[in-house]
């Protein structure tokens, strides 16, 4: 569904964000990619929906070259951000129907409900303000648009992070749900525990680079906290011996 080839990312002032990454991600799959802030998940995720230009590389969605034909590659794939940004001032149905007209899908109020119910939100919130939303049930109304719209591949960027305990496993019983249904699910966090508790492969991500791709039955043998800990200590000591040392004309800092 999601197809990664040696991908790679320079921006302007010479920085390397993404170094020749290579990923894919098949229906019916969760793939989880760790990583500190600045190791290059939102990048990639930008760079999956068109949003920057890539230096080299390619991306495709279902065979669709997301270069060389965006429009038609994000037919097929969906975006919930870690703050879901919605209309504040209209009810669940209406940003349903809103989003629904935008990708040429409206429906039934019928059929919004349904939806909504799939996602789990209350009966009783289906008329209220979204501002008045919790993070949680925003989360929830966000895969509710990806559901409408028939999203064969849905990219989620630390959908976890801020949820409470009851929310998260929530949130987690909902994606293993929309697993179920052959959706290929590509997810960005640093919440190692929750990754192995969804993921049915888990990548780590440090300075752009790929450097561990596991299978769930890699899981027991790997000692995948303690992996993944080392990398973040070592980013972190990179990053303060940076800020400690001369800053040069143009220098861009780490990618973010």
């Amino acid at each position: 569904m999601l197809k990664i080839n040696e991908l790679v990312k320079r921006y302007e002032d010479g920085v390397l964000a993404i170094d020749r990454l290579n990923l894919k991600v098949e229906p019916g799959e969760i793939f989880v990619m760790l990583g500190a802030n600045g190791a290059g998940k939102t990048t990639t995720v930008n760079l999956i929906f068109n949003l920057i230009q890539p230096s080299g590389g390619t991306i495709k969605i279902k065979g669709v070259d997301v270069a060389k034909n965006p429009l038609e590659a994000r037919k097929r794939a969906a975006f919930v951000s870690e703050d879901v940004r919605l209309y504040g001032s209209f009810s669940p149905r209406q940003n349903l129907d809103f989003f629904a007209r935008l990708s040429g899908r409206r429906r039934t109020p019928k059929q919004y409900d349904q939806v909504l119910h799939e996602v789990g939100l209350p009966e009783d919130s289906f008329r209220k303000r979204v501002s008045d939303f919790s993070k949680g049930m925003r989360q929830r109304l966000g895969i509710a648009v990806a559901i409408l719209k028939d999203a064969e591949l849905i990219v989620l960027d630390e959908p976890t992070s801020g949820l409470d305990p009851k929310g998260g496993r929530e949130f987690l019983a909902l994606l293993a749900d929309l697993r179920s249904r052959g959706k290929a699910i590509f997810m960005t966090t640093h919440d190692i525990f929750r990754a192995r508790k969804i993921a049915d492969r888990v990548g780590i991500m440090s300075y752009g680079r790929l450097i561990l791709n596991i299978d769930r039955s890699e899981f027991a043998e790997t000692d995948l906290e303690q992996i993944y800990l080392k990398y973040i200590e070592e980013q972190s000591m990179d990053v303060e011996r940076t800020s400690r040392a001369p800053k040069l004309d143009g220098w861009g800092g780490l990618p973010q």
